[in-house]
């Protein structure tokens, strides 16, 4: 199933907090070798996961993560404004209508329909809070899933090559890509309406009128 959750109550959930962040180490740290932090716990974070992130995670039936990705409003502090300007030519993030998406993370042998699954919790972001566009820095080998996924982003600049390659991309939101993925995912529209109501107390609908 789909969860929201800010990071204020990710203690609530200490089994699922733990295992993303563990699976964050095992992807970032392990297999992609990213220069990034794993603490004593075994936990990858950063500094923006101190910022009060809300995460779109798919827990598994054993409250285990299958996978999880991290958005911010880019009204605040965001990775692609402070370290990635350089693929933009200098032109900074700063709506109400653009969030930014990162740490795009799956469990080890997660199955397909996971990524799916996030990419409609994405979707159901911006139809719930009003957004126009995601923004996220991604490496090359996300590209292909990207497509497979159906839901490619408008590439703003890179930066390297092959697979080593880092680029800005910008995503935007149309209902012909939700039901593409929502069918990817194996999922019913009803099924994931349910779920964001399950998180946040109210329909989408009802957070697109507020």
């Amino acid at each position: 199933m789909l969860r929201y959750l800010y990071a204020r109550d990710l203690e609530q959930f200490q089994r699922l907090q733990d295992s993303m962040f563990r699976d964050r180490a095992d992807q970032f740290h392990r297999r992609l070798g990213w220069d990034v932090t794993v603490d004593g716990r075994g936990w990858e974070r950063d500094q923006y996961d101190d910022l009060n992130p809300l995460y779109v995670i798919w827990e598994r039936p054993d409250g285990l993560h299958g996978g999880s990705t991290r958005f911010l409003p880019t009204t605040g502090r965001t990775m692609v404004n402070e370290h990635f300007l350089h693929l933009t030519d200098g032109v900074a993030f700063r709506s109400p209508f653009i969030w930014e998406c990162t740490r795009f993370c799956l469990a080890p042998e997660a199955p397909s329909r996971v990524a799916s699954a996030l990419m409609v919790g994405g979707g159901e972001l911006m139809r719930a809070f009003n957004l126009r566009h995601f923004v996220g820095v991604f490496d090359a080998p996300m590209v292909r899933i990207y497509r497979m996924l159906g839901s490619v982003p408008d590439v703003l600049g890179s930066q390297g090559t092959g697979r080593g390659a880092v680029s800005v991309g910008l995503w935007h939101y149309a209902s012909e890509e939700r039901r593409r993925v929502l069918e990817r995912a194996g999922m019913s529209s009803e099924l994931s309406e349910h779920w964001f109501q399950r998180s946040f107390g109210h329909p989408v609908e009802a957070r697109m009128i507020a």
